[in-house]
């Protein structure tokens, strides 16, 4: 099928700029894209990912303290397991998913 139907779309700039310098890395035009966001669309019925509000960290300060006491024996039964890891391990994990 021709494609003959026009997109017309205001986003942020950056949003756009950070977006297509991913997709041209990976050797996809943003058209392409839209496309292929728009066939998910029809595939899922919907939106092809969940839209929800992430759930927050933990706060202690909203925390009761049978709540706190909970999370801390938590940690406990996991170290205990020896289901840890080093702080250095770790800190480098979240750099490299943050891209830091």
């Amino acid at each position: 099928m021709a494609k003959s139907a026009n997109l017309y779309a205001r986003i942020e700039p950056d949003v756009k700029e950070q977006a297509e310098s991913i997709l041209t890395a990976l050797g996809i035009p943003a058209s392409n894209a839209i496309t292929m966001f728009y066939k998910q669309i029809i595939l899922h019925k919907g939106l092809p990912f969940a839209v929800r509000l992430p759930n927050p960290p933990l706060d202690v300060n909203q925390m009761t303290e049978e709540q706190f006491n909970t999370e801390l024996g938590k940690g406990y039964t996991e170290m205990r397991a020896g289901q840890t890891a080093a702080a250095a391990d770790v800190f480098a994990e979240i750099r490299k998913e943050y891209g830091v």
